[in-house]
């Protein structure tokens, strides 16, 4: 499965990256919007693990700009935040995403996550 994980924090892209590359996915990872957006339509990923909390143009503003585009709105996508407070799993399912974590995430559990959140092609109540 391809997977784009989009964070600005170095340490928390690298272990995303390093546990589900680990569990056989193609990986690749972005740290903004911008850069987000050119690797998406270069690999179209699967999935995207969507940091909300993003500098410039936060997550849940590119998932509803991902979400209104045909070319994209096929993408599952993960919200994933360390700020719940300002970012409520309401506003994340309501803005196209099909489930929300938060940090720090489980490295036990995440590969499943993701690949139950393709399966199911709907929001998980996480």
């Amino acid at each position: 499965m391809k997977i784009l994980v989009v964070e600005d924090q170095a340490i928390e892209s690298k272990l995303a990256v390093h546990v589900l590359s680990a569990a056989g996915h193609d990986v690749s990872s972005a740290e903004a919007a911008e850069q987000a957006l050119a690797a998406i339509k270069e690999s179209h990923p699967t999935v995207i693990l969507m940091d909300l909390s993003l500098p410039g143009t936060d997550g849940l503003t590119l998932v509803r700009r991902l979400k209104a585009d045909p070319a994209t709105r096929d993408i599952h996508i993960v919200a994933v935040t360390s700020y719940p407070e300002k970012f409520s799993r309401e506003e994340a399912l309501e803005a196209g995403c099909d489930a929300y974590l938060g940090k720090p995430l489980s490295t036990r559990t995440l590969p499943a996550t993701l690949v139950e959140v393709v399966k199911n092609a709907g929001p998980l109540d996480r």
